[in-house]
């Protein structure tokens, strides 16, 4: 645990390092990989290596670490214009598409990213799959009202659906007061046929299938950091 660790901080603060620099509008992503890329950021804007910038957060968890990091924080009110996000991935293909949102900040995710300019995903070399869906349910966001029909629908699309509950039992809430439901499709063989499917659905906020918006991987393992741009 020690050395993946090691490798989420390795690949962000190497994202930091090739991607962001001062005056930049930059998307704090959520997750322990993405996490250690706002703390570094707030590291060089403490030691003036930065300046002018200004973060967009995935989440609130997010936000409340660039806060705790000094880093100053774009308001709702504006239109994005973000230069560069950084994030993680919770599976990721050799084409760059992703699943994400075991953190439950799928939304908030998807739609900073598609106002990134420049979408950069950071993963230790565990999230690497040949295809998505084999090691990581699809989390899919839906909103409350209908939930056993919304859930029906994923069903009968193929997965084994879970409703995502707290340790303690209680169901998880994202931030903006969905639910998640965690489906387990196998190894996904047609990743858009499978996102329009569930992005046709009323009950669905969105799902976790990222696809064609990451534009480099940034991945760290034991022999070192690689950096992979998409094709």
């Amino acid at each position: 645990m020690a050395d993946v660790a090691q490798y989420k901080r390795a690949a962000a603060e190497r994202a930091v390092a090739d991607f962001v620099r001062s005056g930049m509008v930059v998307g704090l992503g959520t997750g322990s990989t993405a996490i250690f890329a706002t703390r570094h950021i707030g590291a060089l804007i403490a030691d003036g290596t930065l300046t002018d910038i200004v973060g967009v957060p995935t989440a609130i968890e997010t936000a409340d670490q660039a806060r705790k990091s000094d880093i100053p924080l774009l308001t709702d009110d504006v239109p994005w214009e973000i230069d560069v996000t950084i994030d993680g991935a919770d599976e990721v293909d050799p084409d760059l598409n992703l699943i994400k949102g075991g953190g439950g900040a799928l939304l908030r995710e998807k739609l900073v990213a598609q106002s990134s300019a420049t979408e950069i995903i950071v993963v230790d070399e565990s999230k690497r799959s040949d295809r998505l869906g084999m090691h990581f349910p699809l989390p899919v966001e839906v909103v409350s009202f209908g939930l056993a029909t919304t859930q029906q629908a994923i069903e009968e699309l193929g997965a084994r659906v879970e409703l995502r509950r707290a340790p303690d039992g209680e169901i998880v809430h994202t931030d903006q007061g969905n639910v998640v439901l965690d489906c387990h499709f196998g190894p996904i063989a047609d990743l858009a046929a499978l996102g329009a499917n569930l992005t046709e659905h009323a009950g669905v906020a969105e799902h976790g299938l990222f696809l064609g918006l990451t534009h480099a991987l940034v991945v760290a393992g034991a022999s070192g950091v690689e950096v992979i741009r998409r094709r």
